[in-house]
């Protein structure tokens, strides 16, 4: 018997597992948020404002009526929400499915989303997100991929999962796919965004993929599990792939495309964008060379992306138990990683760095060389040097 088990065996009469709790207050956020018409960012202001959503439910018309962007209409929907069965029937196919359902307030709802001004008030998760998916760059491209955007996928996707990247994409034929199958033949994590629910994937052919991501990473979702693929969902979810990732690279693209919007909304949210030129006459990469022209940074190796990264806004802890500061760090070899771990951002002697790795003194004061052209460390006396 397990511990949950347990627990509600002897639990005492009238109290609910902690399970039970999570459940009950996850229903009524799953109602308001399957209502026609109330956006995330509705939502959100309907949380915030009233603490959760069983309160919102229940609000008073004119405190509701208080609120900016809620008329008439709008209570009239948020009282639909009353009627829980709907909400019940998602949670059931949910856990059947082994589809987790996280709240934005979780603390295993990605942290890049918070950055979003319309964040989704749930997520719908099959598989796991886990602390070191912040450590992500997206790629996307067209769904119409030539050979070359195919190659270039799949030699950017594998070497950034090799580096220990999570690839974010959006499950769609072409570069998605492929960025994903890179990503899972590198041994690496990888995130497909859906923009349809989970019972619904599309393309159809596609489900067989999801699944493999989901032992490997995760596939996400904001719809409800039976919601069908629309054609205004696909640029919708668009905004979840860019926030998810440090950094967008743009494979190929012609210029209209998915993949420009996901570009766009990557550095509205000051992420770092990329692209990769293809031939000169290809339609497939007008859309990557108009991003170029604008100022999108131009890359050619996967070694030159992870450079251009530059610094995090706080650390990453990686699957192996490294904190990386820089997207430099994932080019760095063994020695030079090893090296730069015993380096303090406070100044540390080159004798301890020697002491601590059990390198000879060639070693520690060439690679101490090679982070510091990185700028990676810079030295504060012929004898001491600091992480920057």
């Amino acid at each position: 018997m397990c511990s949950e088990e347990r627990r509600a065996k002897t639990a005492p009469p009238g109290d609910s597992t902690r399970a039970d709790q999570d459940r009950f207050r996850l229903i009524p956020l799953i109602s308001l948020a399957t209502q026609p018409g109330l956006g995330p960012k509705l939502l959100s202001t309907l949380i915030e404002g009233f603490g959760d959503a069983e309160s919102a439910i229940n609000a008073p018309t004119q405190e509701l009526l208080a609120l900016s962007g809620v008329g008439e209409r709008t209570v009239a929907q948020i009282r639909r929400a009353k009627c829980l069965e709907h909400a019940q029937q998602v949670l059931r196919w949910c856990q059947s499915h082994q589809v987790q359902v996280i709240p934005s307030t979780a603390k295993s709802y990605p942290q890049g989303l918070h950055h979003l001004a319309d964040k989704p008030a749930l997520l719908y998760v099959q598989g796991n997100i886990c602390p070191e998916d912040a450590l992500a760059v997206a790629v996307v491209g067209t769904r119409h991929a030539t050979p070359y955007g195919v190659t270039q996928a799949n030699r950017f996707s594998y070497g950034l999962a090799k580096a220990g990247m999570t690839i974010v994409s959006g499950l769609a034929r072409g570069i998605d796919a492929t960025a994903h199958r890179a990503a899972l033949d590198g041994g690496g994590r990888t995130i497909a965004v859906l923009g349809s629910g989970h019972g619904r994937i599309y393309p159809d052919e596609h489900a067989g993929l999801a699944q493999d991501i989901a032992r490997s990473g995760a596939v996400i979702s904001e719809y409800p599990p039976f919601c069908p693929p629309r054609s205004g969902q696909f640029p919708q979810r668009n905004r979840l792939i860019a926030a998810l990732a440090l950094g967008t690279l743009v494979v190929e693209a012609p210029e209209r495309s998915g993949a420009l919007i996901t570009a766009r909304m990557a550095g509205e949210l000051n992420r770092d964008v990329f692209a990769i030129p293809g031939p000169v006459q290809s339609r497939a990469s007008h859309g990557c060379h108009q991003l170029i022209r604008d100022g999108v940074t131009l890359v050619q190796s996967m070694e030159q992306l992870v450079d251009e990264l530059g610094p995090m806004s706080e650390p990453i802890q990686t699957s192996n138990g490294r904190f990386v500061r820089h997207g430099i760090e994932l080019n760095l070899n063994p020695v030079e990683s090893e090296i730069l771990d015993a380096i303090t951002p406070h100044g540390t002697l080159i004798d301890e760095v020697i002491n601590a790795t059990s390198y000879s003194t060639p070693q520690v004061i060439a690679a101490i060389s090679v982070l510091e052209m990185r700028k990676l460390v810079r030295r504060l006396s012929g004898q001491c040097v600091a992480r920057i």
